[in-house]
This record gives structure tokens, sequence and C-alpha cells, in this order.
């Protein structure tokens, strides 16, 4: 069975949803394949890869936002134990750092088992966090690995998330 074929008559695959969304934004993008899209989603900070599969065997769908980054080897120990940090923070994904890629990567899975289907407010919501988490700490990592400070110094420039109204 085919991927869409999964999905009723009424319902949009998952992948339709992110496209739609990418075209609403103008994002560039590009449909890798029926089950994953990749984009580019420009930050205050940089422009950040982000993808989106989907997984019917696990009723998955994935999301993975990454941006380039070389650390010196030095300040790897440093930039784990910072990551930890962050990582302590996030409600929703988390970081990684793919040494090999020379990516800083952040993941998140929705799980939509039992024939649950994503809607394009949960979807929008994905990528807005991924974007939001990776513009929160960019500061706190480029600090981290290209200034003197320890990993909770960087932390403690991280903006803060506003809660409430102005």
């Amino acid at each position: 069975m085919a991927l869409s074929e999964h999905y009723l008559e009424d319902e949009i695959h998952p992948i339709d949803i992110v496209e739609n969304i990418a075209a609403h934004h103008d994002w560039d993008f590009d449909r890798i394949a029926d089950d994953q899209i990749a984009m580019a989603v420009e930050g205050q900070w940089r422009t950040y890869s982000l993808t989106l599969a989907w997984s019917g065997y696990d009723e998955t769908l994935r999301l993975v936002c990454t941006f380039e980054m070389e650390p010196p080897a030095e300040k790897l120990g440093d930039l784990y134990a910072l990551l930890n940090l962050i990582n302590d923070q996030c409600w929703a994904g988390a970081f990684t750092y793919w040494e090999e890629q020379k990516l800083m990567v952040y993941r998140y899975g929705l799980v939509l088992a039992g024939g649950q289907v994503a809607g394009p407010e949960q979807v929008d919501t994905m990528i807005s966090a991924a974007v939001m988490s990776a513009e929160r700490y960019y500061p706190a990592l480029q600090l981290l690995t290209w200034g003197d400070r320890t990993p909770k110094e960087a932390l403690d420039v991280a903006i803060a998330e506003a809660y409430g109204r102005a």
C-alpha cells in the first residue's frame, strides 16, 4: 500500500501539509519523495535546513532542523555539556551535535499512532518550535564555541521564552 493510500480521501498526507505551509510562507523547499520534504527557513541568526519525513511504519512525522557548526576539538566536551543543559530546558524535541557532518541538530517526532491525523496547526507548531529553539540557543552555542564562556555562562544568554501578554 502506498503511503498516500493510508489516508482517507478527506485526510491530507502530513508531507502535503508541510508543503502547503512552506508555500504559504514562501520558503524554499524541495519535495524529495512522497514521504519527505526539505526546506530552508530563514531566522534572525541564520538560515536553518529543515527536513520532515513521514514514517508509515511507526506512524511518526519526524522533523530534523540543522545548521552547520565547526567547533574546535578542544571545545567538544563543553559543547556536549551545554547541550545537556539546553535539553533540560526543551520540552519538545532535543538538540544533538553530529560531529562527522559538522551539524547542530534539533530533532522532534510527532507520533500519530492509531490512525491519528496531523493538522496544519500541529505541523506549523512543530516547525515554529524547531526554528524558535534554534534561534533561542544559537547565541549560547556561539559564545561557548568561540568565546571563553563555560556551558552555564553561555546558557545564561539564551533568549528567554516570553510568557503572558504585552
